[in-house]
């Protein structure tokens, strides 16, 4: 992914607001993320490459959409893919947003967990 990239996470100083660039940027890395079959498809992924009948066996979706979700995380450059034969395999290539991702996810699934087992 180049530095010019809109979903490439800039580190910044810590004594210094972030910049405008910086929010526009985190702002359209939650837009793309905003889709619930979207962060499963990063879940799936995260296990390893997978072509789109695999992804589809683990995720309650359709084909159709299914693959339009996958080309719009590959034209965000989150994902990479590459076509063997008449497959095409998918894997993770922005790993800056599977480890956003996972930290929010964690943290919900914490959040629900001790929910769960509150008095």
């Amino acid at each position: 992914m180049s530095p010019a990239s809109p979903l490439h996470i800039v580190s910044t100083d810590r004594h210094a607001p972030p910049s405008e660039e910086v929010f526009e940027r985190a702002a359209d890395i939650f837009r793309l993320m905003s889709t619930p079959v979207r962060l499963q498809i990063i879940s799936s992924l995260c296990a390893g490459e997978k072509n789109v009948s695999e992804i589809l066996g683990e995720i309650a979706t359709t084909q159709p959409n299914l693959s339009q979700h996958l080309n719009v995380l590959y034209r965000a450059e989150i994902l990479a893919r590459e076509r063997r034969g008449n497959q095409v395999f998918y894997r993770i290539h922005n790993h800056d947003v599977v480890a956003l991702c996972r930290t929010l996810c964690g943290m919900l699934t914490a959040d629900q967990d001790q929910h769960a087992h509150a008095p």
